[in-house]
This record gives C-alpha cells, sequence and structure tokens, in this order.
C-alpha cells in the first residue's frame, strides 16, 4: 500500500473512532487541547500558510466530534494558539504542549486529541516528519506510546 493511501486509510479510521466517542467528548481540557493540538500540527514546519488555516476550519465545521463546541469559540482558541506559535515557536510549543497535557486526566480524551492532531496532520495527504514529530511530542505530554498511533 502506497504511503498516500496508508495516511488516508489511517486518518479515516481515526476520524470514526472520534465520532464513535463524540459523546465522551465534551470537557473543556479536551476542546482546549484539540484546538492546541490543530495549531501545533498547522505550525510544525515553523509557518502557517492560508491552506493550513483553511484545513482546520474545515475540521471545525465539519467534525462531529467538535460540533459539541461552537464554532467560533473554537476558531478564536485555535488563532489564539497560532499566535502563540508565531511570536516564538519554541516557547509557544511549551505552552501549548502543556495545554495539551491537561487532557491526560481522562484517557479516552488524551487519545482523541492524537487522533486529531493525525487527522489534521493527514488531510493534505503528506503527515510530514515535522507534523509526526509534534504529534509524537504531545503523546509523550499526554503519557501515551506514540507506537499505539504508528509515530
Amino acid at each position: 500500500m502506497a504511503l498516500w493511501d496508508k495516511i488516508k486509510e489511517s486518518a479515516s479510521t481515526m476520524q470514526g473512532q472520534l465520532e464513535a466517542k463524540k459523546n465522551d467528548l465534551k470537557s473543556g481540557s479536551f476542546r482546549d487541547a484539540s484546538m492546541a493540538m490543530c495549531a501545533l500540527v498547522a505550525a510544525a514546519d515553523g509557518s502557517v500558510d492560508p491552506s493550513e488555516r483553511q484545513r482546520v476550519a474545515s475540521l471545525i465545521a465539519s467534525n462531529e466530534v467538535l460540533q459539541n463546541f461552537p464554532a467560533d469559540d473554537l476558531q478564536r482558541r485555535f488563532s489564539d494558539y497560532l499566535t502563540k506559535l508565531t511570536a516564538d515557536f519554541d516557547f509557544g510549543k511549551v505552552s501549548i504542549l502543556q495545554e495539551i497535557a491537561k487532557a491526560k486526566k481522562k484517557p479516552a480524551e488524551a487519545r482523541a486529541v492524537i487522533q486529531i492532531g493525525i487527522v489534521i496532520g493527514g488531510a493534505d495527504g503528506d503527515f510530514d516528519k515535522s507534523e509526526q514529530g509534534v504529534v509524537r511530542e504531545a503523546c509523550y505530554a499526554l503519557g501515551l506510546p506514540p507506537a499505539e498511533f504508528d509515530l
């Protein structure tokens, strides 16, 4: 199976798992951690281009799990996290990983945050090394083994 097909299949599988847990994913810590994860993946290569912002906006609008929250609130949080990352990536990343780590208390939420990172990373068909790296760091912040997600 080609890498592109594997990425698409993995993102699709993750999306299905997220939808199955929709009713368990309503906390503020999940909301904040998922938007922090989106920002981290979008800025993983050191810059955020308009297509990355559009992918996250699409996810916010169409993802059943994220529809538990008001879209404008999610968009504002995502933008705030991006601002931290673009101002100073290394310092912003530390702050954002701390935000993601707050979802550690609930294993289902922690896994869902990682799954959202993989869905966002694979949305363009290229889950590149920098994106995989920040998702792997988020796994460590959440106390999850990266191998569980093929990272």
